[in-house]
C-alpha cells in the first residue's frame, strides 16, 4: 500500500543456483542454499520507481537529485505520485488543498499539491538545468523540472500515478459507467498528457505541460475491497469495471498517440499482492491493456498488528515459522511468492484466475523499514515476538512504525544487528528493543533471483525519498538486475557545421518561411520529436510533443533546442 501523508509533511508511506529453484517452485519450508551464488538469466530488468510529490517540503528531496545523485541514469520509468479523482466531478483535477487526517474517511477529498506540481518555483542552485525559473514561464514546480529532466534523461519515461493510498475513494465511482469511465479518462489525458493544466497562482494554461508525461499510472488501492483507506467507495461490480476502466484509458492514451506522431503512451498499475484483495481483480484480463503490472510485495506486516507477533512485511517465500494467522477464507499466508503464484498460476481456494502474462509483472522493492518497539530478543532476535508498540518516529518519515534505510545507519547491515531467516528469505533488524523489517542486499538478491527464475519484468521501487545519500537499495537492486545505466545527454554548444548531403528532393508548396526551407514557429500548432522551426533568427528542434510553448522560452533544457542562428 502506498502511504499518502499530507502535502506538508515530509513522509513515506509503502542467485538462483540449481539447489534453489525446487525450493521457490515448492515449499518455502526447505533448506535452501545461499541466494548470493550466481543468478539466474532469465527474466527482465525494467526499473520503476516512484517520486513523491510531498519530496520538496521537509525533506528537500528535488528533482535535481534524481540527477546528481545517479537515479535517473538507472530508471527506466518514474511515476509521479499522486493525481487525485474530483468528489464530485469524477474527473482527474488540481487543486492546492492539503490531504486532512489519515484516520478521516474525507481525508483525500479535493485535496491536491498544484503547488508542487507546477507553482513552486526553483533557483538555478536547486534546477535540474541550473538556470533558475522565471515569473514568465508557462509552468515552473516539479512538473517543469521534469521537462528538464527527461530532457538531460531521453530514455526515461514519466507516468503521473493517479490514485495512491489516501486517494482511492473515488474510483468506484468513476468507474462505474462506460459514460463515467469514459469522462475520467478523457479528464485525465487532458490535464497530464495533453498538458492542459487549470491556471492558478500564475501558471498553467492550455498545453503548459505537454509532453511531459509519458503514460498514466492507476493505483487504485483496492477494486472490490473493504481493504484500503478508511470510508473508500467499493462494490462487487469494481471487479469487471477495473478491467473496462484500464480498457478505456488503453484505448484512449492508443488514439491520442496514433493522432500525434504515433507515440506510444504507456499504462501501468500498482497492484495488490495479499490474496484477499487480488481475488477482486480479473487476473486474467487486465494484462491485455497493461505494460506493467507493478505488485506491491510489502507492507504485509507491521506495527498496526499492534503488540505482534513481529514478522517480516515482504517474506519471500513460505515458512513454517510464520507465526501470523492465514488469510480468510483459505489456509495461506502473506507472502510474495504465493502472490506471485496467484497472478500468474491462478489460487482456487481464493477464487483467483491466474493468467497474468510474467513479463508484464514487476515485484515491488520497499525503501523504509516496518518496526516495533519493546521486542525482546527470544531464541531468534526479536523474531516472532511480543511487542509494546511501534518503534518510535523518525526525523524523515515522522511516522511511528516506519523509518528509511537512511534513519537507520548502525543498524541495517551491522553484522551485529542484521539477521537472516532462510526459510522465509528475508532480512530483519533486531537492537536495544526495536526490530524492523526490509530489505538489505542479501534480501534484494534473493527476490531479484526469485523475479528472473519467475521471467518476471523488473523491479518497482517504493519510495524514492526513502534512499540515503549514496542510494544504496537502488544501486544493489540496479546491479542484481543487471541493468546498465543511462548517462545524461549533452546539449550542443555550437550549431550543427555539416550540411545535408543532399538539398530535399520535394519542394514546399508554400514559399518557405524562417531559415531557408524551415517554416515559421506556428503558435497553437502540434510539434513532435524531430520538428524543426524557425524563430527569432535561429532554428529550433523539439525533442517531444509540444504545444504552445514558444521557442527560447522554456530553458537549456526545455522541449526547443537551438540549433543556431540562420
Amino acid at each position: 500500500m502506498h502511504i499518502r501523508k499530507p502535502l506538508i509533511a515530509a513522509a513515506t508511506t509503502a542467485a538462483l543456483a540449481a539447489g534453489v529453484l525446487a525450493t521457490f517452485a515448492g515449499l518455502g519450508t526447505a533448506q535452501a542454499a545461499d541466494s548470493t551464488t550466481t543468478a539466474a538469466t532469465a527474466g527482465g530488468g525494467v526499473k520503476i520507481a516512484y517520486y513523491d510529490q510531498w519530496s520538496v517540503y521537509g525533506n528537500a528531496f528535488y528533482p535535481k537529485q534524481l540527477d546528481t545523485r545517479g537515479i535517473a541514469s538507472k530508471l527506466d520509468v518514474l511515476n509521479y505520485s499522486f493525481g487525485n479523482i474530483h468528489p464530485t466531478n469524477l474527473t482527474c483535477f488540481e487543486a492546492n488543498k492539503a490531504a486532512g487526517d489519515d484516520n478521516n474517511a474525507g481525508a483525500g477529498d479535493g485535496a491536491g499539491d498544484s503547488y508542487a506540481d507546477y507553482q513552486k518555483s526553483f533557483s538555478a542552485a536547486d534546477s535540474v538545468s541550473g538556470v533558475a525559473d522565471k515569473w514568465d514561464q508557462p509552468i515552473v514546480g516539479v512538473m517543469n523540472q521534469f521537462k528538464q529532466l527527461k530532457a538531460k534523461y531521453p530514455h526515461l519515461k514519466i507516468n503521473i500515478s493517479i490514485g495512491g493510498w489516501t486517494y482511492s475513494k473515488y474510483f468506484h465511482d468513476a468507474a462505474l459507467t462506460d459514460a463515467s469511465r469514459k469522462k475520467l479518462v478523457s479528464s485525465c489525458i487532458d490535464q497530464y498528457i495533453k498538458g492542459n493544466l487549470p491556471v492558478d497562482g500564475g501558471y498553467g494554461g492550455a498545453g503548459s505541460a505537454a509532453g511531459i508525461f509519458d503514460g498514466i499510472d492507476i493505483d487504485w488501492e483496492y477494486p472490490g475491497s473493504t481493504g484500503g483507506h478508511l470510508g473508500n467507495h467499493t462494490g462487487p461490480e469494481d471487479k469487471a469495471n477495473y478491467t473496462l476502466l484500464l480498457k478505456e484509458f488503453r484505448e484512449q492514451l492508443d488514439a491520442y498517440g496514433a493522432a500525434n506522431g504515433g507515440k506510444k503512451y504507456l499504462l501501468t498499475s500498482a497492484l495488490p499482492a495479499g490474496q484477499d484483495k487480488i481475488k477482486y481483480i480479473e487476473t486474467d484480463k487486465i494484462g491485455a491493456y497493461l505494460d506493467y503490472a507493478n505488485i506491491m510485495t510489502y507492507d504485509m506486516h507491521g506495527a498496526w498488528d499492534g503488540d505482534g507477533p513481529t514478522y517480516h512485511q515482504s517474506p519471500l517465500l513460505n515458512s513454517a515459522a510464520d507465526p501470523t494467522d492465514p488469510i480468510a477464507p483459505g489456509t495461506q499466508k502473506y507472502g510474495i511468492k504465493n502472490a506471485i503464484d496467484s497472478w500468474l498460476d491462478g489460487n482456487a481456494a481464493y477464487g483467483i484466475a491466474g493468467g497474468f502474462p510474467a513479463n508484464k509483472l514487476t515485484l515491488g522493492y520497499e525503501f523504509y523499514y516496518r518496526g516495533w518497539k519493546g521486542v525482546p530478543a527470544g531464541t531468534a532476535n526479536g523474531l516472532a515476538q511480543t511487542a509494546t508498540g511501534p518503534s518510535a518516529a523518525r526525523p524523515t518519515s515522522q511516522q511511528a512504525g516506519i523509518a528509511n534505510y537512511k534513519e537507520l545507519g548502525g543498524i541495517v547491515d551491522n553484522p551485529a544487528t542484521t539477521f537472516w531467516d532462510d526459510q522465509a528469505k528475508a532480512s530483519y533488524f533486531y537492537k536495544d528493543g526495536e526490530f524492523f523489517t526490509g530489505l538489505n542486499q542479501k534480501s534484494i538478491q534473493a527476490r531479484v533471483d526469485y523475479g528472473k527464475q519467475r521471467g518476471l519484468a523488473g523491479a518497482m521501487m517504493y519510495s524514492l525519498l526513502g534512499l540515503d545519500d549514496k542510494t544504496t537499495l537502488l544501486n544493489q537492486i540496479s546491479d542484481a538486475l543487471g541493468g546498465t545505466t543511462q548517462p545524461p545527454t549533452t546539449p550542443p554548444t555550437t550549431p550543427p557545421t555539416t550540411p545535408p548531403t543532399t538539398p530535399p528532393t520535394t519542394p514546399p508548396t508554400t514559399p518557405p518561411a524562417g531559415c531557408g526551407a524551415v517554416a515559421a514557429y506556428v503558435g497553437g500548432a502540434v510539434y513532435t520529436g524531430g520538428s524543426q522551426v524557425s524563430y527569432g533568427g535561429h532554428k529550433w528542434q523539439a525533442q517531444w510533443w509540444t504545444q504552445n510553448e514558444v521557442p527560447g522560452t522554456t530553458g537549456a533544457w526545455g522541449v526547443w533546442k537551438d540549433l543556431g542562428a540562420c
